[in-house]
This record gives structure tokens, C-alpha cells and sequence, in this order.
């Protein structure tokens, strides 16, 4: 007589197989997880080694460039365009087929990854892990999101192209309060240039009214405002800063309540969102006169490029403090 399993011990099996996955899949995602964090750190590390060689290049001066260069998109399906084609409607925003790469050949601080592309050598390490295969990681106009953003507070910012000499016009020249360079800023090991996030290649500035002597140029400060990164952080529609609960942005801390950080000198960190912010200081210890808060929800043009004019005022550095991840001493 053949033996077989009853009907009992059939569905005890079964049972018992769907408790051991209920128990080991959220311990298969969490090391899932784990890897993809350690090698967004990696990323991080040899982002960070790439602005590093970049700089005895150019005599200690971080990438500041603005330029309009065919087929130089760092999304391959972007190039390809004939020898010749005018590259101004993928530079400027006016239009390309279908309004897709409208600025995927333009060469400045919102393409900053172009400039460490011939030290690094791997576009796929300018992509974090857990965005690689999201939307975010390539915005329709032809920049890279989802990847690590640059502090162009410490960097400096152009947008001079298209436009002759003098380059006339507000916020031609955005020049970093420290001149741009890496021996100007006084913590290297404290203060951050790159950060893991979603939606811009960026890390933005504050920066106040165009220098009144010369209206083509203005100063570049940190966003150095807590009540922003609140809003950045956590979700709204609560009683936080700038009207946050306590509940995190997934998008932005997919790692947890930790986000990898780069340092001036070089070095990676991961460090507490909760330490992040206690790193930041108060709209009002910077000295600002608004709080300038992080505006969802919108993957795309979220962070703010810069806060301008009548947003904001020149901070009082002299009264501001020491808040080392910034570069403020």
C-alpha cells in the first residue's frame, strides 16, 4: 500500500513554510538592504576620490563650469546626434524630440558628474543603488538624479553660457563664500560636500541680492537652515518645523534614519538624520528671514536651486557660530 500525506499534514507543511518565509524574507530585505547601503558608501568614497584628483588639476579650484558640449549626455540614449547638430536645444531647455533631454548636453553644476567622469571612469557609481532602477535616477531633461549631490556652497556656481562677455544678468557668477577652493574652506574633515539624494544633482545654496557694485555676481552661502531640512526629511502635516511629522521621507532616507555623507578631505560617513540636523543651525542663527521650506511633493525641481533676492538676507557670519558641516567656523 502507498504511502501519502494526509490532508492534515499536508496543510501543517504548508503552515509551516509560510511562517519561515514570513520570518526570513524581511531578514533577506533588510540584507538586501544592508549591501546596497555599504556600496552606496563605496560610491560615495570614489565620488568623492574623483573631485579629490580633479583639484591639484586645477589649481585647487572645485569643477566650476558652464558649457553646451554635443553629445555629452552621461545618459547614453541622450548622444548619438550627428556631427554638426547644434547641441543649444539640449542646453537651454527650449526643446529637443518629444521635450526629452531638453539639457542633456549642458555642462554646469546641474551636470557637475561630467567633470569627475575621467578620474572615476564608471557612470554607475554616480548612481546610488537603491535609485538606479527608479524614476528618479534619470530626470526626463537629461540630468542624472538619484545619485550624490554636490554642495555648491562650497563649490560655486556658473551660468554664463550662451551669453557674451561680461555675462551680464543676475546671478551670472555664483561665487562660493570661501572663493571655491579646498584649502579655503577651514574643517576639511568636518564639513560636507556630497550627500546621497533623489531629486537633484545638488546640493542647493543660499544666496542673497546680487552684489550691488557688480549685479552679474552674487555670494553663494550653505543652506544652512534646519527648518529646510526638516522639510526635507520628514513628511508634512504635522506640528515640526515648517509643518513636518516625524515620519520620514522614504525616498530620501531609504537607508533608514541614516544617510551617507562626503566630506572636503575625503572621507564617508553615515551619519543620523537626527545628527544631520543638530549639525544645521535655525533660520534664525543663520540669520535668515526665511525658513525656506523644502516643498513636496514633486520628485522633479522639489529642491530649490537657490534662495534669492527678497527670500533671503546675507547671513552675519560673524554671529552665526561654528557649524562645521557647513564650513562655517
Amino acid at each position: 500500500m502507498k504511502k501519502a500525506f494526509t490532508l492534515i499534514e499536508l496543510l501543517v507543511v504548508i503552515a509551516i513554510i509560510a511562517i519561515l518565509a514570513a520570518i526570513l524574507f524581511p531578514v533577506f530585505a533588510q540584507a538586501k538592504m544592508a549591501a546596497k547601503k555599504t556600496q552606496s558608501i563605496s560610491n560615495t568614497k570614489q565620488v568623492n576620490l574623483g573631485l579629490l584628483l580633479y583639484l591639484p588639476d586645477y589649481d585647487d579650484l572645485y569643477p566650476r563650469n558652464d558649457d553646451c558640449i554635443l553629445n555629452s549626455s552621461l545618459n547614453a540614449k541622450f548622444n548619438g546626434q550627428p556631427a554638426g547638430t547644434n547641441p543649444a536645444p539640449w542646453c537651454n531647455g527650449t526643446g529637443s524630440p518629444a521635450g526629452q533631454g531638453t539639457f542633456a548636453f549642458r555642462v554646469n553644476h546641474y551636470g557637475w558628474q561630467k567633470w569627475v567622469l575621467p578620474y572615476i571612469k564608471n557612470i554607475e557609481m554616480l548612481q546610488d543603488p537603491v535609485f538606479t532602477k527608479d524614476a528618479f535616477s534619470w530626470d526626463p531633461i537629461g540630468e542624472l538624479n538619484g545619485g550624490y549631490q554636490l554642495n555648491v556652497a562650497i563649490t560655486g556656481a556658473l551660468n554664463t553660457w550662451n551669453t557674451p562677455a561680461p555675462h551680464t544678468g543676475n546671478f551670472a557668477f555664483r561665487d562660493s563664500w570661501l572663493g571655491g577652493s579646498q584649502t579655503a574652506v577651514p574643517n576639511t574633515a568636518g564639513a560636507m560636500i556630497l550627500m546621497m539624494g533623489p531629486y537633484n544633482p545638488i546640493v542647493p545654496a543660499y544666496s542673497a541680492a546680487p552684489n550691488a557694485s557688480n549685479l552679474n555676481h552674487t555670494t553663494y552661502y550653505p543652506l544652512a537652515l534646519q527648518e529646510h531640512w526638516y522639510g526635507y526629511f520628514y513628511k508634512a502635516g504635522g506640528t515640526g518645523p515648517c509643518n513636518t511629522t516625524t515620519t520620514l521621507q522614504p525616498a530620501v532616507s531609504p537607508y533608514g534614519n541614516v544617510i551617507p555623507i562626503g566630506y572636503v578631505d575625503g572621507h564617508v560617513k553615515v551619519i543620523a538624520i537626527g545628527d544631520f540636523l543638530g549639525k544645521t543651525p535655525t533660520a534664525a542663527q543663520f540669520g535668515a528671514t526665511t525658513t525656506a521650506c523644502f516643498g513636496y511633493p514633486t520628485p522633479n525641481g522639489g529642491v530649490l536651486s537657490s534662495i534669492n533676492g527678497t527670500n533671503g538676507t546675507t547671513p552675519n557670519l560673524g554671529t552665526v557660530g561654528s557649524w562645521p558641516l557647513w564650513g562655517l567656523e
